[in-house]
């Protein structure tokens, strides 16, 4: 299927001075300002409630911005009609924090959901889902309901749900969050093999080990604001950003959850 986008250079998503307001005293994102390339593995981390989750939803229009401005692929987010949204989302694979399976599924059916509203043909979903079963060793879990399994195993469904199509964008909210050290290393080798042939990932997270190589940029949230930016090691030192200003003081009481 073709992209919504046609223009393939610059960067795939791009925020100018994003705010996200829920009432006036609950600041989620407040002056967020960054470009994400074609490709890239950007990372999000900041503690629980920073706006992690706030900005993911922001960027497939789960959400929508109280001022400012977000682009993904070349198209305006607050200017896309309906239709125009819905094809910009099938070219998005989102992992949930809490997985949104289908418990009365079967873990093969939860997968192929994703590619059935593509209208892929059922030899191609087979054969994807069979790869993906393999490579996240969930084979023999195939058509169990996806409400009996652990939530380690519930994860690794989501995530190869929102990876099934191959996207262009895959936005994933702590993905590796129950995962134990070796299925966090077949999600991130999933991961970067898309990441190879172009798909940006964008990940929030809690787990420093899975940028602490220094090859991908991290923005760290602090109470909704960007408090630093960590450019990938590959950067030349004149084109980094690494400190931002602190944001101010903030009432934790008069603040929502908004990871």
């Amino acid at each position: 299927m073709c992209p919504l986008w046609t223009e393939r250079t610059g960067p795939m998503v791009e925020l100018v001075k994003a705010d996200k307001h829920y009432s006036p005293d609950v600041t989620a994102l407040c002056d967020i300002s960054c470009r994400i390339n074609r490709g890239e593995m950007f990372f999000l981390t900041g503690m629980s409630g920073a706006g992690k989750t706030t900005l993911l939803r922001l960027l497939c229009r789960m959400e929508t911005l109280s001022s400012g401005y977000i682009e993904v692929g070349g198209q305006d987010l607050a200017r896309l009609s309906r239709s125009e949204l819905q094809r910009l989302r099938r070219r998005i694979g989102f992992a949930y924090q809490d997985f949104k399976l289908l418990p009365e599924r079967s873990v093969a059916e939860n997968i192929a959901l994703a590619m059935e509203v593509v209208y892929k043909r059922p030899a191609v979903i087979r054969n994807r889902i069979q790869d993906l079963l393999i490579r996240l060793r969930l084979e023999h879990k195939r058509d169990q309901l996806t409400g009996g399994l652990s939530r380690g195993e519930q994860q690794r469904v989501a995530i190869a749900r929102a990876v099934a199509n191959s996207p262009d964008i895959i936005l994933a909210d702590e993905p590796t969050g129950n995962l134990d050290a070796e299925s966090t290393r077949l999600v991130m080798d999933i991961f970067r093999q898309l990441q190879r042939t172009g798909t940006t990932i964008i990940i929030a997270t809690h787990d420093t080990s899975l940028f602490a190589d220094g090859n991908d940029r991290v923005m760290e949230l602090r109470y909704g604001h960007a408090i630093a930016l960590r450019e990938a090691r590959s950067t030349p030192p004149d084109e980094r950003l690494e400190a931002v200003a602190p944001p101010p003081a903030v009432d934790d009481s008069a603040r929502e959850d908004n990871a």
